[in-house]
Parts: C-alpha cells; sequence; structure tokens
C-alpha cells in the first residue's frame, strides 16, 4: 500500500510541476514581441484580402506548388536545381546570340560601306 501511496504523492508533484513550466512558458510566451517578419506577413495577408487575390489563376498554381514542395521537398530541390540550371543555360545563350547580333550588325555596317564606296566614283 504504500508503493501506491508514494506513486500518488510522485504524480500529483509532477503534475503541479508540468503546471508551473505551463505557466512560465505562457509568460514567456507572452512576453516576446512579434518580429519583422511577422509585421510583414500580416501585412501580406492583409494585402491580399483587399486586393481579392483568390481570383487570379497565378494564385492557385503558387498555391498549388507550394503544397506539392511541402509535401515532397526532396523533390522540390530537385525541381530548383534544374530550374537553376536551365536560367543557367538561357543566359549564357542570351549572351552568344547577343554577341551574334553585334557580329552581324558589324558585318552589315561594313559591307554596306563597302558598297557604299564603290558605288561613288573616285
Amino acid at each position: 500500500m504504500t508503493s501506491t501511496v508514494e506513486l500518488e504523492a510522485r504524480r500529483r508533484a509532477l503534475i503541479a510541476r508540468a503546471e508551473a513550466q505551463r505557466a512560465e512558458i505562457t509568460w514567456r510566451i507572452s512576453q516576446l514581441t512579434p518580429g519583422p517578419w511577422a509585421q510583414a506577413a500580416a501585412a501580406g495577408v492583409a494585402a491580399a484580402r483587399n486586393a481579392r487575390s483568390g481570383r487570379h489563376p497565378l494564385t492557385w498554381i503558387l498555391a498549388l506548388a507550394g503544397l506539392v514542395f511541402l509535401k515532397n521537398p526532396r523533390s522540390a530541390l530537385a525541381l530548383l536545381a534544374r530550374t537553376r540550371i536551365a536560367l543557367t543555360w538561357l543566359t549564357r545563350a542570351a549572351e552568344v546570340l547577343s554577341l551574334f547580333g553585334a557580329l552581324r550588325k558589324t558585318t552589315l555596317r561594313k559591307t554596306t560601306l563597302r558598297k557604299a564606296r564603290a558605288r561613288t566614283p573616285l
């Protein structure tokens, strides 16, 4: 019988200690001030409510993409890596095309100058 009485007393002490810790955690959380990220998030939510963003199809696409990324982070990281690689290739291709365009302009200028010189009598 003494062991059950001791266990009961120990249980009551643990419950009282848990209640004290719960009260302390509640007090500490209430002392925290919201950071700038929380204020920005609140401002974004308010702006989204005012802008009727639910009607825009891009909003739905981004929401579905967010759900996919949250559900399977490995595929999300793989997709981001592939997107980065694709953007790198696209920027390099744009640079090469701009070089070709500049080269074409200079060769066109040279040929027009040569034709103009050939037309003018000396």
